[in-house]
């Protein structure tokens, strides 16, 4: 296939995006694209054999690594995971005593983000286990879906540590990168080289045009949620491995055909199923594109991004590395012309708000928290809104205020699109459910759930 390049640029300079990096894996075979810079203030160009941060791609890398300790019976992914770390205790008792695996995979453990500052040493995992003794409950175990950045990853690398007696970025290294001929695939910063890296940009505005992220790279703590580097042949190369029942471009079997069954199949729903998908399965979003299966995974560090669906039936593969945004509606337009050209299914786009619903706003009111993180759900002449609070350094850097406020308007009884008036901002939409005495008990958006307070 070709891809339109004139377009692609006329994209990035839309977004403010410096760079992007196009890949699919069609008929078994691969076709790549590079436009733009890898970096603003040197001005050279980006090629497919440049390296940028996968985010939380890195998830789906990790799950398979952990697939292959199931399929060699080392551990259930139903089992407590106290068996295997003895040590682990979080606030919540029968949390400690029953969370397992597949929660931890499918980010329905509810187990706050509260592991300090666990640093930068490669212990840091074993350092997170330590330190999670207070941790509360965002949500009761197995409730609701709630996505975990780092938490959730960062246990199931511990537990591979244990099961393997090696630190996870030699485990992983040795049992999964180099197996797959992934020599271009970091799992820690300071193993990128930095003649092939992109460097992440942040967009204040486009007049003022892309800027260099201020934060190079995520904290060690993230890493098996979130570290690794690669190229887009690499990250091709993990879709071939789901398309093929476990082996990998070069022939290796990396899992067994049961394990793809088990990341693709055991599925929980997710609230918000609009934005990314109304599935989540074991390292996988599981999406639903006019009644066709697309597993989907993402990624984005702090100004860099990635997106990854591959097509089951049709045995094809669309990836997207950038070095700007996130902007979802950026990837959906370059998607939908090549899904066009390939003659496979389209994108869904984003339901329309209903204005026929009548709700009873007072149901919805009320203010929805995360340690850093807070919205308010507020009625003004039958209409509702939400207002968003910023961490006033983040939003000053930025050039925003400290409280942003957007319309919710209603889709259905428990979901709504939320517009934003900033052209930077695409609509996102937003799920207030799980009602209690007449009220809402959680508001979920972008893949996290934010309780009642």
């Amino acid at each position: 296939m070709q891809f339109d390049s004139t377009r692609i640029r006329e994209l990035l300079s839309e977004y403010g995006i410096p760079s992007a990096v196009l890949g699919v894996l069609h008929d078994g075979q691969i076709t790549e694209f590079a436009t733009g810079v890898k970096d603003v203030t040197t001005g050279e160009p980006a090629t497919t054999g440049t390296v940028y941060q996968f985010g939380s791609i890195t998830k789906t890398f990790t799950a398979l690594a952990f697939m292959q300790f199931v399929d060699a019976g080392r551990i259930g992914l139903d089992d407590p995971i106290r068996e295997h770390l003895p040590e682990f205790s979080v606030a919540d008792a029968e949390v400690s005593a029953r969370v397992t695996p597949r929660q931890l995979l499918n980010h329905t453990h509810g187990i706050e983000e509260a592991f300090g500052d666990p640093g930068e040493e490669p212990d840091v995992y074993a350092r997170m286990v330590a330190e999670l003794a207070g941790a509360p409950q965002v949500f009761p175990l197995g409730e609701t879906h709630g996505y975990s950045t780092a938490l959730g990853y960062a246990l199931l690398a511990r537990l591979m540590e244990v099961l393997d007696g090696r630190p996870w970025d030699e485990l992983v290294r040795d049992r999964l990168l180099t197996p797959m001929g992934l020599s271009d695939t970091s799992t820690w910063h300071e193993d990128v080289d930095p003649a092939r890296a992109a460097t992440g940009h942040l967009l204040r505005s486009l007049d003022e045009g892309p800027i260099v992220s201020p934060v190079p790279y995520l904290l060690r703590c993230y890493g098996p949620g979130g570290n690794f580097t690669g190229t887009m042949r690499d990250l091709l190369a993990l879709a071939h491995v789901f398309l093929h029942d476990g082996v990998a471009p070069n022939g290796v079997r990396i899992v067994s055909p049961a394990a793809i069954r088990e990341m693709t199949t055991s599925r929980v729903p997710v609230p918000d199923p609009y934005l990314f998908g109304p599935e989540w399965a074991l390292g996988l979003i599981i999406c639903d594109w006019s009644g066709h299966t697309v597993y989907a995974t993402d990624g984005s560090t702090i100004g860099q991004n990635a997106r990854l669906r591959i097509l089951p039936e049709s045995g094809t593969a669309i990836a997207l590395l950038t070095n700007g945004g996130p902007r979802e509606t950026f990837y959906q337009k370059v998607f939908q012309e090549i899904l066009a050209d390939l003659g496979l299914p389209a994108l869904p786009p984003l339901p329309k708000p209903d204005p026929g619903l009548v709700l009873e706003l007072a149901r919805y009111e009320g203010v929805y928290a995360r340690p850093g993180t807070e919205y308010v759900v507020h009625a003004e002449a039958d209409r509702l809104f939400l207002t968003l609070a910023l961490d006033p350094m983040h939003a000053r850097f930025l050039g925003k205020p400290d409280h942003l406020r957007y319309e919710l308007l209603p889709i259905s009884q428990t979901h709504f699109l939320m517009p934003s008036a900033d052209p930077l901002e695409d609509p996102q939409t937003v799920a207030i459910y799980d009602f209690q005495d007449g009220r809402a008990r959680y508001l979920h958006t972008n893949c996290r759930v934010h309780p009642r307070t």
